[in-house]
């Protein structure tokens, strides 16, 4: 041990002053990085773990969690590693403390939204507002929760855009994903059809994607009747309840076999049509 000692004393001995505080401060940023992703695999393992006994938590839920203490990791690392650099620099963190209680009112102006954001992230959690996976509407932007953080959240749309929002401007959230849906068609049909033979129709599609997709509708479809008497056509309306977001699967599932039942069955949709009416006049020739 001794003899690795001196050796160790005799290359710090050799190198330039001012490579000794660089060398110390590589090797506490790398520590911090390596910190970092240890914890980061250690937390992902432990809620990647199948729960045992009366604790458990959804997929959601711990993608939830999982996030938001990988955060505070990170947050917590780089603050330590900032203040042990500062010190191997020669800079006194005492008196930066004491300059920052003196400066404490401007950077206060400054860090306004930062705190607001870490304080409306931490009730957004707390209220348990929404999930990792859930498809939200919030801050005029709407898509599935791909992270919630302490400072903000992130959202992808259905043109696979990634929307980053700060929490503090999350003031009003829509969750489409919690409880059952609702999966709403109207059908239109001609005035010239008869309307119970259309509802004796309508009532063996319903039955027929109930049963396709039984996996997803929690209730119906149903027929709600005739919602409207338009200038061309009678509107029925059909109505479902499914798992979140599979509503509008049923949606297309239910309009794909309307259309194919009303076609197999001579059913008329009315459309717009276009009546032309020919004049025909005498034709004056010059003389």
């Amino acid at each position: 041990m001794s003899d690795i000692t001196q050796m160790y004393n005799n290359f710090v001995n050799k190198l330039p002053a001012f490579a000794i505080p660089l060398i110390k401060i590589a090797v506490v940023w790398y520590l911090s990085v390596l910190f970092i992703k240890l914890a980061e695999n250690f937390i992902t393992r432990i809620f990647s773990m199948k729960s045992h006994g009366k604790a458990h938590f959804d997929e959601s839920k711990t993608k939830t969690l999982a996030g938001l203490l990988k955060s505070i990791v990170r947050y917590v690392t780089y603050f330590v590693a900032g203040i042990n650099i500062l010190e191997i620099a020669g800079i006194k963190t005492t008196s930066l403390l004491t300059a920052a209680g003196i400066g404490g009112l401007a950077i206060g102006f400054g860090a306004q939204n930062l705190v607001k954001d870490v304080i409306s992230g931490f009730f957004i959690i707390f209220e348990d507002q929404y999930n990792v996976g859930d498809y939200i509407e919030a801050a005029g932007v709407a898509g599935t929760v791909d992270e919630i953080g302490l400072r903000t959240t992130k959202l992808w749309d259905f043109g696979g855009q990634l929307h980053i929002i700060p929490n503090g401007e999350i003031t009003r959230v829509t969750n489409h994903s919690r409880g059952a849906m609702r999966a709403l068609i109207n059908v239109s049909i001609a005035y010239e059809e008869d309307i119970n033979r259309v509802m004796k129709s309508l009532e063996e599609v319903c039955q027929g994607v109930r049963e396709k997709r039984k996996d997803i509708i929690v209730e119906g479809p149903s027929i709600l009747g005739i919602s409207d008497l338009g200038k061309t056509e009678i509107e029925v309306g059909i109505i479902a309840k499914t798992i979140p977001m599979q509503q509008w699967s049923v949606e297309r599932e239910l309009r794909k076999a309307i259309l194919e039942k009303f076609t197999s069955e001579g059913i008329e949709i009315p459309y717009p049509r276009t009546v032309y009416i020919k004049k025909e006049g005498k034709r004056e020739e010059d003389l």
